[in-house]
C-alpha cells in the first residue's frame, strides 16, 4: 500500500494533512486534482520503507557498477 501525504495551505497559514491511498484509482484521481493547485497545495511522496536515506555516494555507485560489469564480462573495467 502506498500512501501520499498532502499538505494544504489555506489563507491564514492553516494546514491540513491527509493520507491518500494512491494504489486505488479514486486516490490517484484525488492526487491529480490536487496537483493542479500548486500555489496552495504541496504534495510529499515519502520513500518506501525498504529504501533507506543513507544511500551511496556517486563515487561508491560508480565503483560498484564497474565491479559488477567486471564480474559479469570477465574484464577489469577499473583499468579501462
Amino acid at each position: 500500500m502506498y500512501i501520499c501525504r498532502i499538505i494544504l495551505n489555506i489563507e491564514v497559514m492553516n494546514t491540513v494533512t491527509a493520507k491518500i491511498d494512491v494504489t486505488k484509482p479514486s486516490g490517484r484521481r484525488i492526487v491529480r486534482d490536487l496537483e493542479k493547485h500548486s500555489k496552495v497545495v504541496s504534495i510529499n511522496y515519502p520513500l518506501p520503507d525498504n529504501i533507506s536515506d543513507s544511500g551511496y555516494t556517486l563515487d561508491e555507485s560508480y565503483k560498484r557498477g564497474l565491479n559488477k560489469l567486471s564480474e559479469h564480462y570477465g574484464v577489469d573495467f577499473n583499468k579501462l
